[in-house]
């Protein structure tokens, strides 16, 4: 893997600057107190603050980004390696519960080698009350934000440095848990090269992006655009007009041209369809699957989280895994969380049948995707867009509305395998369709779906205007949904009876 080389540090009052509207800075911290310092540690104080020209580790206040009033946690290493002892810890909380009581996002830019040992076990454990106010922050629908710098390591990493809703690092930042020059004295060698990189932890889904200080006003404005766009209030969408009647297609025909790989999965339906996307990359633990894309995105003025299925991801060699459903479960808590729609597109050739799958406990994670879905504080929004195998399918179907392209279609098992279970082979698989009502028109007609989308005559014959007539209903429909307010559990479950 090629990584960045280390990054120049900026100091906190230079980072501050980059990102924030020149002049709007308010800092929010009073002098720390010192009260019980020994000699010793006074005089590492004193020299921590004439090397960095900062009384603490961090500086907190307030200013403006694009003109937005936001909240500011910064680091600063060139005191005492950023590290966070009492005072510093009471800095952070103060100022974290300030900015949740008057109701501000939050943007936190740490940089330390964790907590300060000449104050030891009463510094270590100030990462629980930082912790809790950071979860009581977004406990109130407040966006948090982290951006990781050169180097974030410690009791920092492990606290607020990875609790934000969307998390960016810097090029070739150091980023992990145990420092490396502590793991080489505790065990005799050094640690492996390329691990504790922000390249290596984008590549295992650990944080969203990797980008350089220059581009951070830019990411975290756009995001802050969708995480606090207004949830009601918004310009009623007028519904398109539906096709009526809307062509019958036979089932096996709608199942074929579902399969066309020329078919516009969801990158081009973003594309053409969405105002803007943010990507968001894994399940911030470790793991990633490329046949999930999950970003926050709007469609018109609506915002919402969105989980999509990507068929370019998903291959013969490398099916829908159960890393997949952890990381929808990750967009669905992001939308509870900050009470934004949730916007799931079903498009799988179904959920990877295989050793590896089976003990990464994916029929778990099916039942885990549909009990958070099922139970989501947001409203929510289900697009048929392909294909809908079996449990990959249903674990994304669950909604307060659902909607489907005209040759989508959702079954217990291809109809192939249908077929080779009823009949021994493989030649009654358009019969299985049909018998088992699969096609978008049936799940109508069922009340299992609320709303098709015409294809003219076939949406990879027409791939933009598709993804636009599409982009249309889904603006339509997120914007009655914020109107109306989430259902209930038992709401989304009561069209199955």
């Amino acid at each position: 893997m090629t990584t960045a080389p280390r990054p120049a540090r900026l100091s906190a009052a230079e980072l501050i600057d980059l990102v924030l509207d020149e002049g709007s800075w308010v800092s929010w911290d009073a002098p720390p107190d010192r009260t019980g310092v020994s000699e010793e540690y006074a005089a590492d104080l004193a020299a921590a603050f004439e090397r960095s020209g900062a009384d603490e580790s961090v500086l907190t206040g307030e200013g403006r980004m694009r003109g937005r009033r936001v909240a500011v946690l910064m680091g600063e290493f060139a005191f005492l390696a950023g590290s966070i002892g009492r005072a510093a810890a009471d800095r952070l909380v103060g100022s974290i519960e300030r900015a949740t009581r008057e109701g501000l996002p939050l943007l936190a830019g740490p940089v330390s080698g964790g907590t300060r040992m000449q104050e030891g076990t009463p510094a270590f454990v100030q990462m629980v009350r930082i912790t809790e106010a950071v979860a009581a922050h977004k406990a109130a629908g407040l966006p948090y934000l982290v951006y990781l710098r050169h180097p974030t390591t410690g009791g920092v990493m492990a606290s607020w440095g990875s609790l934000g809703h969307v998390t960016v690092a810097e090029p070739g930042a150091l980023v992990g848990f145990l420092g490396p020059r502590v793991y080489e004295a505790l065990y005799g060698r050094p640690f492996p090269d390329g691990i504790q990189t922000s390249e290596n932890l984008y590549a295992h889904g650990i944080i969203d992006a990797v980008l350089p200080p220059e581009e951070i006003a830019g990411i975290l404005d756009r995001a802050l655009e969708i995480l606090l766009a207004p949830r009601h209030g918004i310009r009623p969408v007028p519904a398109p007009v539906p096709l009526t009647p809307l062509p019958e297609v036979e089932t096996w025909d709608a199942v074929t041209r579902s399969r066309r790989p020329d078919r516009p999965g969801v990158r081009r339906l973003l594309k053409y369809a969405a105002s803007d996307v943010i990507p968001l990359n894994g399940t911030g633990q470790g793991e990633q699957d490329p046949g999930l894309l999950l970003a926050l995105a709007r469609f018109g003025q609506a915002p919402c989280v969105f989980l999509g299925q990507d068929r370019r991801g998903q291959t013969a060699e490398h099916p829908m895994g159960p890393e997949a459903l952890r990381e929808a479960q990750r967009g669905m808590r992001l939308a509870s969380d900050l009470g934004l729609p949730l916007l799931t597109v079903i498009d799988t050739q179904g959920a990877a049948l295989s050793p590896e799958a089976e003990n990464g406990g994916m029929a778990g994670e099916i039942a885990r995707c549909l009990n958070e879905l099922i139970a989501v504080t947001a409203p929510t929004l289900c697009l048929m867009l392909g294909e809908g195998n079996g449990g990959g399918a249903l674990a994304f179907l669950p909604a307060d509305r659902v909607i489907a392209a005209q040759h989508a279609w959702l079954s217990p098992l291809p109809p192939e395998g249908a077929s080779a279970i009823v009949y021994r082979d493989l030649d009654h698989a358009p019969e299985m369709a049909r018998s088992q009502q699969v096609r978008a028109l049936d799940l109508l007609r069922l009340g299992i779906v609320d709303r098709i989308v015409a294809e003219l005559p076939d949406a990879a014959d027409e791939p933009e205007a598709f993804c636009r007539r599409v982009g249309a209903v889904l603006e339509h429909e997120l914007a009655a949904l914020l109107d109306a307010g989430p259902g209930t559990p038992a709401d989304r479950a009561r069209r199955y009876a």
